[in-house]
């Protein structure tokens, strides 16, 4: 039985986890199907946007604690498939939109810090409830933080208490809270925002966000430089600015959805 759905919805595929009954927990069987279906989204040149959303009342309940929480926290040394996904969303070539259904716990919460965009429904609940099993946020925590910062997530992290929508979007992780009802409509609004950049453009954007912290000012300046001539020698930029130039839409742009 299929833990996941995979949809082409014009430019974007559409990842849906859909294991109501466990409140979409993070099984072994579920990780596997969400980490083919972002390979497979990452390989489509036709997807421009990748949407991770969930099925029921629940984004993702984290762990599979009924197992144990073995899928997310393999031992012997196994390198770890629920970090492999949060690598591939957070360091893959294409932006990645959390469209957070409902509650979102533990590793859920993972998910949407290691999107790119997140944007949740206004009944959404959210937790680091870790501690209160035992164990601690620890592969996440280095999605998460960055996005919390060392403030919010200290308390966070210790107290494991549950908060909503609104205050994930004041601490960082969101960046819009809608009503349920407008949650795709607001995704596709972003969608197409995103449609219309250069897809290598749009490419390294998300490359910029994410190399430049890690680079000294010095390195900063570095790659910036080389990268911005590199891109204004690109055949997609010539068109962009032609099309600019002619008041038209690029080519990029004027696609069927």
């Amino acid at each position: 039985m299929a833990n996941t759905i995979y949809e082409r919805r014009g430019r974007a595929a559409w990842i849906t986890l859909d294991a109501p009954q466990s409140r979409n927990a993070l099984s072994a069987d579920l990780i596997a199907e969400l980490d083919a279906h972002l390979a497979a989204a990452i390989a489509d040149d036709a997807v421009r946007v990748i949407v991770l959303t969930g099925n029921g009342p629940a984004f993702c309940a984290g762990a599979d604690l009924k197992a144990g929480g073995s899928a997310v926290a393999p031992g012997g040394g196994q390198r770890n498939p629920f970090v492999m996904i949060l690598e591939r969303i957070w360091d893959g070539p294409k932006p990645v939109i959390a469209a957070v259904n409902g509650h979102a716990f533990g590793g859920g919460v993972g998910l949407v810090a290691a999107a790119d965009i997140a944007v949740a429904a206004e009944t959404a609940k959210f937790a680091f409830s870790e501690v209160r099993v035992g164990v601690i946020p620890a592969m996440i925590s280095v999605v998460v933080l960055p996005k919390l910062g060392v403030h919010h997530g200290m308390r966070l992290f210790l107290t494991g208490e549950t908060f909503g929508a609104a205050q994930a979007r004041d601490y960082g992780l969101l960046h819009r809270v809608v009503p349920a009802a407008e949650l795709t409509a607001a995704v596709g609004k972003e969608i197409e925002a995103i449609a219309l950049g250069g897809p290598n453009a749009v490419r390294e954007a998300k490359r910029l966000v994410r190399t430049i912290p890690r680079l000294s000012m010095a390195d900063g300046f570095a790659y910036t430089q080389e990268k911005i001539a590199e891109l204004f020698a690109s055949p997609e930029a010539a068109e962009g600015m032609t099309a600019f130039a002619a008041r038209r839409k690029p080519r990029w742009a004027d696609e069927t959805t």
